[in-house]
């Protein structure tokens, strides 16, 4: 059946009938093609007879559906065109794990970041006004992802609207069935019969013709129900900001779904409609380990565990390191936004309960609150993605930095992530933290530097962040392991002419630099682990002035106002009589694909590195001449 579905709204041709039947040959091919590709399995699962639900009542491209995260949005993508790009899902030139406008007219929206897209909905709504046109706008967003201050700001700013917008609540949260029992189901019944809502809208605006008097008999019966649905409604918070509330609707029973949507296309303003599904839904494994399942590599189908074995990550040591920091001291609390497992907090929480705070899906809040934990005497650890951090930059700014505040700021996933591709980058993280004063910045060559990082950032005073990468921690150079100084780099190796100096996860790609430069140039470079972004090693880029013409600075992170710049900037400052050259990301976003395929893209390898060094002597000479 799922052969018939090659084009947008082809699934308005299967019958009805046969609809339950295609979402298990839905859920069959995502299990398969996610076992040998990997991705974001748990929820694409839950939301299969959603989706089909959505593209038999809405008509793509020309209605709108805005996916929050867009981590859900496969089903989607199947029934729109895409599944035969499956097999290269998140690969190099394959399909993205995320809506995409430039892969197709039925993605309208590019997301990857959570909460935005009832803020998209909304704009989308304006601006169908403005041009007088007519398409449905649907905003589908998660439980987890309506934490986000931002969704509420914009379900508040959603509330003015006077023309049709639809938010989906996709609820997988099984206690939110316990606590809307059988009355509410039987009013959401009610409430969703096309008798009912058609009175209701009927009544409305005949009320509303009356002069004088009319809008007055309107508010008075929305204030005669308001007590009764206090207690017997469980959307009152929808209701209260000016939405219409229906459900909850049991998220994989199609034809519920069908008429629920078919019902809410004839409201006018905002209405919110919830649905109730079940996380990892036809796969076992995935029912019973939701979290494991959200974002997996390639699996074996019949158990569920991943293909191949993996060495400890830099999210492991972490791990491990905060469950000793917080036997140590009693001081040491960890804040993590919605990502307890993502960072390695599971067992930190685990052990310490009371010292552990999952803010939910709230960057910002996250921030501030531990900036007032710091002024309560409290030390926070801030476990944060790179790329979801930056969304809280006024708040390290301001309620942070500006305080001076004594914040520990332990940033996964630095650098080139591979195949969540560029929404989940951290390539920007030197460079924001960089500008503001106060902030430290460390970053380490390996997972035994990790370790000594953070407890140095705990012990110290001050906003500090440590940065790491995504993947399994580099065990090389144990043998180099000197005390953490404030300011101060490693000097792993002395050498002529050309000192090699390394940022964080680039200092072993430095290593392989150095190995060819003596195999192409008979050049014995020099290598050095910056250790500290900001403040950089002043003394030792001031001792190179008496031995080396040229300072290559290596960064996984954009070149804008970053490592490298900051080298150059001093260099300049001081009239040092050495060259610099910056190894450093493009002013760019980087597609999704292994991250040795975009290490490559970027010409971040050995090869590309000597000849760009190469290449400066060759000018070098040139201009001698």
């Amino acid at each position: 059946m799922l052969e018939k579905i090659q084009k947008p709204n082809d699934i308005k041709k299967i019958p009805a009938d046969q609809l339950p039947a295609l979402a298990e040959e839905i859920r069959e091919f995502i299990i398969e093609s996610l076992s040998k590709t990997g991705g974001h399995l748990a929820s694409n699962l839950g939301v299969v007879e959603l989706t089909i639900a959505m593209h038999r009542v809405f008509d793509l491209p020309k209605d709108k559906l805005i996916w929050d995260v867009g981590h859900q949005s496969y089903t989607h993508k199947i029934l729109t065109g895409r599944k035969d790009g499956f097999e290269t899902l998140r690969r190099e030139g394959g399909i993205s794990g995320f809506p995409k406008r430039s892969e197709s007219d039925c993605d309208v929206f590019d997301t990857g970041h959570s909460s935005t897209s009832i803020s998209a909905g909304v704009g989308y709504v304006r601006a169908r006004e403005l041009k007088k046109e007519n398409y449905s706008v649907v905003s589908i967003i998660g439980d987890g992802a309506l934490t986000g201050g931002m969704a509420y700001e914009a379900l508040n700013n959603a509330a003015s609207l006077k023309s049709n917008f639809i938010i989906v609540l996709n609820d997988n949260e099984m206690s939110i069935t316990e606590n809307v029992g059988g009355m509410s189901s039987y009013l959401s019944g009610l409430r969703t019969a096309s008798a009912y809502t058609g009175f209701k809208m009927d009544v409305t605006k005949a009320l509303n013709r009356i002069p004088g008097i009319g809008p007055g008999m309107v508010d008075a019966m929305r204030k005669t129900k308001s007590s009764i649905k206090q207690i017997i409604i469980p959307g009152m918070l929808f209701e209260d900001m000016g939405l219409t509330y229906l459900g909850p609707v049991d998220g994989h029973n199609i034809p519920q779904l069908i008429k629920t949507f078919q019902e809410a296309k004839r409201f006018e303003g905002p209405i919110l409609v919830h649905v109730l599904t079940q996380k990892g839904r036809g796969y076992e494994p995935a029912m019973r380990h939701p979290a494991r399942f959200h974002g997996a590599g390639p699996f074996d189908v019949k158990t569920g565990l991943p293909v191949g074995k993996s060495n400890p990550t830099y999210t492991d040591v972490f791990s491990t390191v905060m469950r000793k920091m917080g036997d140590r001291r009693k001081d040491v609390a960890a804040v993590t936004a919605a990502m307890m497992t993502g960072v390695g907090l599971k067992r930190f929480s685990n052990m310490f309960p009371d010292r552990c705070f999952d803010v939910g899906i709230a960057e910002e809040h996250a921030v501030t609150f531990a900036a007032a934990l710091s002024l309560g005497g409290i030390t926070p650890v801030v476990a944060i993605y790179s790329s979801f951090l930056q969304r809280a930059y006024d708040q390290i700014m301001h309620d942070v930095c500006m305080q001076n505040l004594h914040v520990v700021f332990a940033i996964d996933r630095a650098g080139l992530v591979g195949y969540d591709g560029e929404t989940h980058h951290g390539i920007f993280d030197l460079s924001y933290l960089g500008s503001m004063p106060n902030m430290t910045i460390l970053a380490p060559k390996n997972l035994w530097e990790l370790s000594d990082m953070i407890k140095f950032a705990v012990d110290y005073d001050g906003p500090i962040a440590v940065r790491y990468p995504r993947g399994e921690a580099y065990t090389g150079l144990k043998e180099f392991r000197a005390p953490i100084c404030l300011g101060k780099s490693e000097v792993i190796h002395e050498g002529s002419r050309v000192a090699l100096l390394a940022v964080g996860s680039m200092v072993k790609m430095a290593e392989e630099v150095q190995k060819q430069l003596k195999e192409r140039m008979d050049m014995d470079a020099a290598l050095v682990n910056a250790r500290f972004v900001k403040p950089i090693d002043e003394e030792l880029l001031r001792s190179f002035a008496d031995t080396y013409e040229l300072v290559v600075t290596l960064e996984e992170n954009v070149k804008d106002g970053g490592f490298g710049e900051r080298v150059l900037a001093f260099a300049e400052e001081e009239d040092l009589p050495f060259g610099v050259e910056i190894i450093a990301l493009p002013d760019r976003f980087i597609p999704h694909g292994s991250v040795s395929y975009q290490m490559k893209q970027v010409g971040f390898t050995p090869e590309d590195i000597c000849g760009r060094i190469e290449e400066y002597y060759r000018k070098q000479g040139q201009e001698e001449r």
